[in-house]
Formats: structure tokens, sequence, C-alpha cells
């Protein structure tokens, strides 16, 4: 748990600093292109600098148009690390509370919120993305007649270089697991003696759910939660191989793949070296902490 914590403390660090780093020069612009020093290999230096510029050494290579694959990598790892983190709690939080609701209630209700559930979980995921993005498209192409409003959500989306989408379409999609989790906790808690007691008491149902039911089953949501975060990057990831994510020039670790499979990364191994690498050390970290809370937070774990 402590090495996939201090791995993803490496990852936001450089995330976040990729900023601080390019204005010190010890980076550069992730859309800063070389044409002379097309498919650099790593720790060879920039041919084509202006008079008077200190020299730019690519340490892990260039892509096509000569730019520095380590900068890509350090500004793709703001983009997979807020999928994990929005995906994350989009999911907890509507799952959770869908789930919680469901379970407690039960009858009519929980009948009628597990139908919608199971519909969900017969869309095809793939078929849903393409519709949306179609959706957005749609918008874009028709902001005038869409109103304020429509036009606010492209703005937006053309600001984030095309993450709000991957936003919205991780948030629809990654709740629906969750939730059938969260009943399933809360169907074998409320048959305790304490929740009985509570009852028995005439405890409210918000009381009922929120001191009682909750902090008994939150911590096998999170750590389900955890476990599934590298899904939600292999989605950004996936979505930007398929040319349904990230917008160029906004670089991310799936659009660095996609590009390197195109360019040959056969004869040229070294461009897929950082995004590979990145994601997998990005999923073992979180899968390491994920295991870690599990154990943990299982008493039985614990004592053993």
């Amino acid at each position: 748990m402590l090495l996939g914590i201090v791995i993803l403390v490496v990852f936001a660090t450089a995330a976040l600093g990729a900023g601080g780093l390019q204005s010190v020069g010890f980076i550069e612009d992730f859309a800063a292109a070389h044409p002379g020093s097309s498919y650099a290999p790593p720790f060879t230096c920039a041919t084509d600098n202006a008079p008077g510029q200190p020299q730019y050494c690519f340490i892990l290579g260039a892509d096509k148009t000569g730019r520095d694959l380590f900068s890509r990598a350090m500004y793709g790892a703001r983009v997979s690390l807020s999928v994990a983190v929005v995906g994350a709690g989009t999911s907890l939080l509507l799952g959770t509370a869908y789930g919680v609701v469901s379970g407690y209630f039960g009858g009519r209700v929980d009948n009628a919120m597990m139908r919608l559930i199971d519909f969900l979980l017969g869309l095809p995921g793939l078929v849903v993305i393409i519709l949306l993005q179609v959706f957005f498209k749609a918008l874009d192409d028709y902001r005038e007649q869409v109103g304020p409003f429509g036009a606010a959500f492209v703005e937006l989306n053309r600001r984030t270089g095309g993450l709000f989408f991957i936003y919205v379409v991780i948030g629809l999609l990654s709740w629906v697991g969750m939730a059938r989790l969260a009943r399933g906790q809360v169907l074998a808690a409320k048959q305790k003696e304490y929740v009985e007691a509570a009852r028995a008491i005439g405890a409210r149902h918000g009381r009922v759910i929120f001191v009682h039911l909750l902090p008994n089953i939150v911590g096998p949501l999170i750590v389900a939660e955890m476990l599934a975060v590298p899904a939600y990057i292999f989605t950004e990831a996936s979505l930007s191989f398929l040319g349904l994510g990230i917008r160029p020039p906004t670089p991310s670790w799936g659009d660095m793949l996609i590009r390197a499979q195109r360019e040959g990364f056969a004869s040229r191994p070294y461009l897929v070296l950082a995004p590979a690498v990145a994601l997998a050390v990005t999923s073992l970290a979180f899968n390491l902490i994920g295991d870690g809370l599990r154990d943990w937070l299982d008493p039985r774990g614990r004592s053993r």
C-alpha cells in the first residue's frame, strides 16, 4: 500500500509541477515542435534551436513532429489522474446513493430501481460513447440554435480539450456497478441487530442510513472503487486510442499510444515506452492501494 501511495504522489507531483518545470526550462511545451528532430531517439538534442537559445535535449525522444515525449507524458498525467479522481468520485457518490436507497427501502422501490440498472447494464458501452460523441458534435455544429446552456457545454468541452466529454462518459457509465454493490451491502447490513434496534427505538430513515448503515458498508465500497480506478484510466486511454477522447494537441497517454502505433513503434520502441510504462505503473499503484485498504478495513485480515 505504501509503495502505491508513493507512486501516486510522484505522478501527481509530476502532473501538477509540469508547468513549473517548463517555466524553468527543464521540460518544454508539450506542443512545441522541432521539425529537424523528427523521431529523435532518447538523450539526443534538438538541431533547430534558435540563435541565442540554450540547447534542448529529449530525455525520452521525440515524436514525428519533434515534440518532446517526456514533456507530453508529464502533461498527460494530468488527464489520466483527473479522470481517475472524477471517475472514482462520481461512481462512489452516485452509485452509493442509488444503491443505498434501493436496498434500504426494498419492495417495489427496489424492483423499479434495479430494473433501470439492468437496462443500463444491457447497453453496449461503446455505442453509448459514440452516440454521446455525436451529441456533442451536434451541439458544436448548431451551438447558435441550442441556446446558452448548450453553448456553455460546447465551450467547456473545447476549453478542456475534450476532457469534459470524457468526464461525462465516465460519469454515466461508472456508477452502475457500484450501485449494485452498495445495494447488496445494504441488504445484508439492514438485517443486523443494531439496525433492528435503531428502528425499534423510533430512529428516522435518515439516521438509520447515515449513522448505522453507511459507516458499516463504506469500507468495502471504497476498496472496490479503488480497485476500479485503473478501468477509468484505461477507458480514457481507449477513447483517445479510438480518436473519441482528448483533442490534439492536448497530450494523453492513450493519444500517445495511438500515435506510436501509427508511426511504427516496432522500429522506434521509445515512442510507446513513456505512455505504456506510465499506464502500467499507475494501474499497479491503485491496485496496491486497493489491496492495502482491503486488508486494513477487514478485521479478519488484521487478525492474521
